[in-house]
């Protein structure tokens, strides 16, 4: 029995590869954070004249091969044709500051291998990060504040539970020069089935976050105050980008199921130029789906010591000395007064 063997064209093609972001392409979307994920798309073009079964390889460089969602796949490339697929890319919460880079590989039989660019990251390190997750039945209080000049914010929370609850998760990142898309601080909440298990028990407690205009801030503010006895899931997040790429920007968004009382309170005011107020509260049993966007749009006005230029040859003038005198020897002390603040 004779076996057929495949014969490769006299003149082989060739594998593109190529590694994009997902998303807008910014100035500075190069930067991440830990535990946050990147979105890749790979686009392998068949530059040859048949049919090829393409393997794709990432190599992690100088990453973790954790870090991403596949490291290997194997695609049908007909002739002439493009390919992608989609690769994530989620630096682990233990991962240092720095630069990181990693590659994507493509080869197949009767065909030239190709492979991309480097592709480049950065991680930023957290200033401040606090994660908590309950499982239980009892009772426990936690009280969180965080307050950051550079950051523009201030959080608080107080929350006091008595019942059972199969998760409760209530995390806090704070990063005070965030550049690219990463948020100067972020919230993340969750809560998985709590009930109440007698009467008295309850989930409780108020939560506000707040990023005043008067420091540099967005000018917004998010007050929540609750008191339910049932709690079927809740997922709930919150951004501030002060510095950036999204600079000047809040998010907050919710999604509860709950039987009990829900406030939400929320503002932002921009001395003449913005001020908005949304207030609801709800008791009963509800589920409610809520996003609130703010961002200050006000134009930045340009500083003489910024845009590139230098300060060490900037020097403020100095204001004339006003002269109250009525006597002849405390004009002469002006006068001398006058000389000694320009020679400054």
């Amino acid at each position: 029995m004779s076996q057929t063997s495949v014969s490769c064209p006299r003149i082989p093609g060739w594998l593109e590869v190529e590694v994009t972001l997902t998303g807008p392409a910014l100035e500075d979307s190069a930067y991440t954070t830990p535990g946050k994920v990147r979105d890749y798309t790979v686009s392998v073009r068949n530059k040859g004249q048949s049919e090829v079964d393409a393997t794709i390889n990432v190599d992690p460089r100088t990453c973790n091969l954790e870090w991403f969602s596949w490291t290997t796949k194997t695609v049908k490339i007909p002739a002439g044709v493009s390919r992608s697929e989609p690769l994530q890319v989620e630096p682990d919460l233990s991962a240092l500051a720095g630069d990181y880079s990693f590659t994507v590989e493509a080869s197949g039989k009767c065909t030239n291998s190709g492979k991309s660019k480097d592709v480049q990251f950065t991680v930023q390190g957290f200033d401040y990060a606090s994660e908590t997750s309950i499982t239980g039945t009892g009772q426990f209080q936690i009280n969180k504040d965080v307050s950051s000049m550079d950051s523009g914010i201030k959080s608080n929370k107080d929350i006091t539970f008595s019942g059972s609850v199969d998760a409760l998760v209530k995390n806090e990142y704070l990063v005070d020069k965030a550049k690219g898309r990463n948020s100067n601080f972020e919230e993340q909440d969750a809560v998985d089935n709590y009930n109440a298990l007698k009467p008295g028990d309850a989930l409780f407690g108020s939560e506000a976050f707040k990023s005043s205009a008067v420091f540099g801030g967005v000018g917004a503010k998010v007050l929540e105050s609750y008191n339910v006895q049932q709690m079927e899931f809740k997922k709930q997040d919150f951004n501030l980008h002060q510095t950036g790429s999204l600079k000047k920007m809040a998010e907050f968004k919710t999604a509860d199921n709950f039987t009990g009382f829900y406030l939400l309170d929320a503002k932002q005011i921009l001395p003449g130029q913005k001020n908005l107020k949304e207030h609801e509260e709800y008791l009963g049993s509800f589920e409610i789906n809520r996003r609130i966007l703010f961002q200050d749009n006000r134009p930045t006005f340009a500083n003489p010591c910024f845009g590139g230029g230098s300060c060490d040859n900037f020097k403020a003038q100095p204001s004339p000395v006003s002269n109250p005198c009525t006597s002849g020897s405390c004009n002469d002390f002006m006068k001398r007064l006058g000389v000694f603040s320009k020679s400054v």
